[in-house]
C-alpha cells in the first residue's frame, strides 16, 4: 500500500513546488516507484520534470471533472521510477464548477474526487506526493482530505512562522471533518542561507517548536537548485554532483525511513 504525501503551505515562495519535484524525484532514484501529482494551475512541478502541458489533452482539471480516467492522465517520465499527472491553467476555474455538480447532485462530494481517484492506484506506488497550490481552497481541500500525512516546507526567514498557525489549523479541521487519520509527516526547512545569523535562528525557533518532526535535511538556497525546474529536470538529474542533489537524497532517505520502507 502506497503512501499519498502532500506538501502544503498557503505562503508561496517557500520552496513547495521545488521540493515537490525532487523528493519525487529522489525517492524514484531510490528505486521506489513515485506517482507526482500537480494540483497546482501554475503547472511548475508539471514543466519542472519535463513534460510539456500542450502536448496532453488530459490533466489534472478533467480527471476531477470525471471526463477521463486516471489511466488516461498518469505520464511516464523520462526520470527513473518518476510518473506524474500533469497540471493546467484550466484548474484555477475548478472550484465553481465542483461547486455546481455538488449543488445538482447530491451524493457528489468536490473535496473527495482526489481522494476518490488516487485510491485507484494507492497500490501500485510506494509514494504518491502531491505538490498543493499556495492557497487553502478547493484544490488544497481535496489534497489534505486524500492524503495520509502532510509535509510543511517552510523558508528560513523571518516571517517563516507567519501563516503557520492557520496552516496548522486548516489541517486541524480537516482531521476533524474530512480526514481522522491525517498526520503531519514532517517540518521540511528550505532555502537556508548558511551566511546569516538569522536563517539559523530561525532553524532553532522551527525546531524548538515542531520538535522531532523537524527533518534533520534542510534545503539550502542554491542557484542551481532555481536553474533545474526551467530546464525540466529534477537537480538530481540537472546537476547530480549539487549539494542540493545531495540535499534532497538524503531528505528521500528520511522519508523513506521513517516510514519503514
Amino acid at each position: 500500500m502506497g503512501k499519498i504525501i502532500a506538501l502544503v503551505n498557503q505562503k508561496g515562495g517557500v520552496g513547495k513546488t521545488t521540493s515537490s519535484i525532487n523528493l519525487a524525484a529522489s525517492l524514484g532514484y531510490l528505486k521506489k516507484k513515485v506517482l507526482l501529482v500537480d494540483l497546482d494551475p501554475q503547472g511548475n512541478s508539471t514543466t519542472g520534470v519535463g513534460v510539456n502541458k500542450t502536448d496532453y489533452e488530459k490533466s489534472m482539471y478533467e480527471l476531477l471533472k470525471d471526463e477521463t480516467t486516471l489511466n488516461e492522465v498518469i505520464i511516464k517520465t523520462k526520470f527513473k521510477n518518476l510518473y506524474i499527472i500533469p497540471a493546467t491553467i484550466n484548474l484555477a476555474g475548478i472550484d465553481f464548477e465542483l461547486s455546481e455538480k455538488q449543488n445538482q447532485d447530491a451524493s457528489f462530494s468536490k473535496g473527495k474526487q482526489l481522494k476518490n481517484k488516487l485510491e485507484e492506484v494507492k497500490d501500485v506506488f510506494d509514494f504518491i506526493i502531491i505538490d498543493c497550490p499556495p492557497s487553502l481552497g478547493i484544490l488544497t481541500t481535496n489534497a489534505l482530505t486524500a492524503a495520509d500525512s502532510v509535509i510543511i516546507p517552510v523558508q528560513c526567514e523571518f516571517f517563516a512562522l507567519e501563516g503557520i498557525m492557520q496552516l496548522l489549523n486548516t489541517i486541524m479541521m480537516a482531521q476533524k471533518n474530512l480526514n481522522p487519520t491525517l498526520d503531519i509527516e514532517g517540518v521540511l526547512l528550505t532555502m537556508l542561507d548558511g551566511r546569516t545569523n538569522l536563517g539559523l535562528e530561525v532553524v532553532e525557533e522551527i525546531k524548538s517548536y515542531f520538535k522531532e518532526r523537524v527533518y534533520d535535511t534542510i534545503i539550502p538556497r542554491l542557484v542551481r537548485l532555481s536553474e533545474a525546474p526551467s530546464h525540466g529536470k529534477p537537480i538530481i538529474a540537472y546537476d547530480p554532483q549539487n549539494r542540493g542533489s545531495e540535499a534532497y537524497l538524503n531528505l528521500a532517505k528520511e522519508v523513506i525511513e521513517r516510514n519503514g520502507n
